[in-house]
C-alpha cells in the first residue's frame, strides 16, 4: 500500500511537473504581410522553423495568417493593438503611425552594419513609443525596390527619369518618390496589382526583384528600370507587450534566433535576387540602366525625399537616424 501511495504521489509530481512545463512554453502568433507562398513569407517559415526547433518545451511561433487574416494597411495597427504577437511586415506600411521607420528604407548601409552600429537600440526608442512594437530583425536586406513598367519612359531634359503619363501602383513608402518623376499615382495593396496591369488600370508598379514572379506580375511587365532605389525594409517586429511578456529564455532564443535570420536571409536574397534577374531577363524583361549622373540625381532625389519625409513628420529623431543609417555618396 505504502509502495502503491509513494508511486501515485511521484507520477502525480511528474505529471505536474510537466503541466507546468508545458503552461511554461510561450506560444507566439505570427501574421505576415505577404501570402505564404511569396518569398518574403517563405523565408520567414525559416526563422520560425529556426526558432521552434530551439525552443523546444520554451516558446514556439506560429503562423495565423497574412493578409487574408489582416488588410496590409491594418497590419501596424493590429500589432499596437496586440492582435497577434508577432509581425513580418515593411516599415513603410504603417509610417503613419512610427514615422521614424523610414530610416530602414532611407538606409544605404546593410542591416548588420545597422545594428552594429546600434541603429535597432536607437529606432526601437520610437516604436516602443509610438507603435507599441519592438523590433526584432531587418530581415530580406541587400535589395532595393525598382521600377517595373508596361510602356519604356522617358527622360527630361535635367536628365532625370521622366514617368509623366504612366500610372503607377505605389505603396506609401515611395509614392512621393514617383509623383516627383511625374507618375500618376495608385496606391494599392499587392493583392490587386495582378488585376490591375491586366485591365490596364496601372502601366507598372514599384516592387523588389525578388516575390515579383511569385504574384505574376512579369506576364505583363516588360521593363526594369536600375538602379534600385530605397532599401527593403522588411522588419520582424512583435507587440511590445507581448515582447516582454516572453519568459528571460525564450527573448534570448528569439532575439538570437532573428539576429542569425537577419544575416542568413540577406546572404540568401542578394542570391535570390540574381537568379529572379536573370530568369526575367531571359523571359523578355529588359532593363533600362541609368549611369553617372542621371543615376545619381535618381538616387539622390529618392533618398532626399525619404528623409525630408521622416523630418517634416517628426523631426525628433531625424538627424541621429540619419547619422547612423546613411552615409553619404
Amino acid at each position: 500500500m505504502k509502495k502503491s501511495l509513494l508511486s501515485n504521489a511521484l507520477a502525480a509530481a511528474i505529471l505536474g511537473l510537466s503541466a507546468m512545463s508545458a503552461q511554461a512554453e510561450d506560444l507566439i502568433r505570427a501574421i505576415t504581410f505577404t501570402p505564404a507562398q511569396v518569398s518574403f513569407s517563405r523565408n520567414f517559415q525559416g526563422f520560425v522553423d529556426l526558432v521552434n526547433e530551439r525552443g523546444e518545451g520554451v516558446v514556439q511561433i506560429q503562423v495565423i495568417g497574412g493578409p487574408e487574416t489582416i488588410p496590409q494597411p491594418k497590419m501596424g495597427e493590429a500589432q499596437m493593438n496586440g492582435i497577434a504577437d508577432m509581425f513580418l511586415l515593411p516599415a513603410g506600411l504603417y509610417l503613419n503611425i512610427v514615422p521614424e521607420g523610414e530610416a530602414f528604407a532611407g538606409s544605404n548601409l546593410d542591416p548588420m552594419a545597422l545594428r552594429a552600429a546600434g541603429g535597432l537600440e536607437l529606432v526601437n526608442e520610437a516604436f516602443h513609443e509610438k507603435g507599441n512594437a519592438h523590433v526584432l530583425a531587418h530581415v530580406d536586406g541587400g535589395a532595393g525596390f525598382h521600377l517595373w513598367t508596361t510602356k519604356k519612359p522617358s527622360v527630361g531634359e535635367d536628365g532625370q527619369l521622366d514617368l509623366s503619363g504612366i500610372r503607377l501602383r505605389s505603396s506609401p513608402l515611395y509614392r512621393a518618390f514617383l509623383e516627383e518623376l511625374g507618375a500618376t499615382i495608385v496606391v494599392q495593396p499587392a493583392g490587386e496589382v495582378y488585376t490591375s496591369l491586366e485591365r490596364g488600370v496601372v502601366d507598372g508598379t514599384g516592387y523588389p526583384v525578388t516575390g515579383l514572379r511569385d504574384y505574376g506580375w512579369d506576364k505583363f511587365l516588360k521593363y526594369r528600370i536600375d538602379p534600385g532605389f530605397f532599401q527593403t525594409d522588411v522588419l520582424i517586429s512583435m507587440n511590445l507587450d507581448s515582447w516582454e511578456g516572453l519568459s528571460p529564455e525564450a527573448k534570448e532564443i528569439v532575439q538570437q534566433a532573428a539576429i542569425d535570420h537577419e544575416k542568413s536571409s540577406y546572404e540568401a536574397n542578394v542570391a535570390l535576387n540574381v537568379e529572379e534577374s536573370e530568369a526575367m531577363a531571359a523571359n523578355g524583361i529588359e532593363t533600362i540602366e541609368l549611369t553617372g549622373a542621371q543615376r545619381e540625381l535618381f538616387l539622390t532625389t529618392a533618398y532626399d525625399i525619404a528623409w525630408e519625409r521622416l523630418k517634416s513628420r517628426d523631426a525628433t529623431h531625424h538627424d541621429e537616424l540619419k547619422e547612423v543609417f546613411f552615409e553619404d555618396f
